[in-house]
């Protein structure tokens, strides 16, 4: 099974097309060759011309532990080229930046989730190559959540660095394929590459990661495929005053953790509310202390979530829906409860919005959790129809 990369390094011909022009390389430290080496290394021993590179949020090399942690522009000091933020000063690249290369090759490992910022970035680096007139080729790697979709739409005006077009949460394309519906959606003006992967199998053995690859963290937070598969869920705890478990060595592969709630109780009222969403999981109440972040210092009781191993079945788990759920049932057991972060926390830099809004691309799954009245038939015929939507919008724009 070979991704992107690998393939473009066998195939003599495709570095050809690279020979006498100047190649810039979007990375992270998830970017390695099948025997692990960094593309950065693996490219430049291949003999192309990197005159520059270019690290998402968290870094080319990934050091950056939370959310909203800047990276500084800086000088490699193996190679002696630039290495441009793009989670620091700025967020797309500048049109200085843009000068160092005439490709672009973007090869960052995503999962699969629209808040996941990697999809933003390229986003934002097809429209200022468009503008410069450079190329861009995608070396493309699973997407390790597999090809469900779920999730209500971004609605148009709630764009932010966590939402860059209207797509679900969850949206089931490679990277490449995302890149393709991105020139098609805007309508760019762009050469655009991708260079494919060669025997992945989404709906067969892993879902979405082959189990013959070794997995390594795109993001501090990412350690996992469990944590890959539950994220489109879990994420949404970054907008809630409850733990999403960072602190600790399993983060955002809970559902919740707070010291005020009981997750035994929540369990309980979840298989009340809606058992049908709980499938192809195992829900596991558990304790922790975080070391840092939301109620460090402190015991919280928790609902740990295993979408792995003979539990997991790929059909049936639904993350978002997961997640939606538990956030109702800690409404209704405690109605008081204040769940949602203020507009006080600039979630990715927005004003005057909730972080949970932002997430969500619009208010609509709080104003579900916050209604009494408010079933889970009315959030699942919502979500159904937009996902039923997206799946025919991007069919035509699938490569495996």
């Amino acid at each position: 099974m070979k991704f992107g990369i690998d393939n473009l390094l066998a195939d003599r011909d495709l570095l050809a097309e690279l020979n006498d022009r100047r190649v810039a390389l979007v990375a992270h430290p998830a970017s390695v060759t099948q025997d692990l080496t960094h593309s950065l290394d693996a490219l430049i021993a291949a003999g192309v011309n990197v005159t520059s590179a270019f690290g998402p949020q968290h870094g080319l090399k990934g050091d950056k532990q939370d959310n909203m942690v800047e990276t500084a522009d800086e000088i490699d000091p193996k190679y002696g080229i630039p290495i441009f933020s793009l989670y620091g000063e700025v967020r797309r690249p500048t049109g200085q930046m843009m000068t160092s290369a005439d490709v672009f090759l973007f090869d960052l490992q995503d999962l699969g989730c629209r808040i996941y910022t990697f999809v933003t970035t390229l986003l934002y680096l097809l429209e200022e190559a468009a503008k410069a007139g450079k190329e861009v080729w995608v070396l493309d790697r699973p997407n390790p959540a597999g090809r469900p979709v779920e999730g209500t739409m971004l609605i148009p005006g709630h764009e932010s660095f966590v939402g860059a077009a209207p797509m679900p949460m969850r949206h089931g394309l490679t990277m490449g394929e995302m890149g393709h519906w991105f020139v098609e959606h805007f309508d760019l003006e762009v050469a655009y590459k991708v260079v494919a992967m060669e025997g992945w199998e989404p709906d067969r053995e892993g879902h979405g990661w082959p189990p013959s690859r070794i997995w390594i963290n795109p993001s501090p937070n990412a350690a996992s495929v469990n944590m890959a598969r539950a994220y489109a869920g879990t994420v949404m705890i970054e907008g809630a005053t409850l733990s999403e478990g960072r602190g600790t060595t399993r983060p955002l592969e809970v559902l919740f953790g707070a010291p005020d709630v009981d997750a035994e109780k929540v369990l309980a009222e979840m298989h009340r509310i809606a058992p049908e969403w709980m499938g192809g999981c195992v829900l596991r109440p558990c304790w922790f202390e975080p070391t840092f972040h939301k109620h460090a210092g402190k015991l919280c009781n928790a609902l740990m979530v295993h979408a792995e191993g003979p539990h997991y079945d790929h059909d049936a788990f639904k993350p978002w829906r997961l997640q939606a759920l538990a956030f109702k049932a800690i409404r209704s057991l405690y109605p008081s409860y204040a769940i949602w972060r203020g507009k006080e926390f600039k979630y990715e830099y927005t004003d005057d919005v909730l972080a949970i809004d932002v997430i969500n691309g619009g208010p609509g799954l709080r104003e579900w959790v916050d209604d009494p009245s408010a079933s889970p038939g009315d959030l699942d015929a919502a979500a159904s129809a937009d996902e039923a939507a997206w799946i025919a919008n991007v069919r035509g724009h699938l490569f495996y």
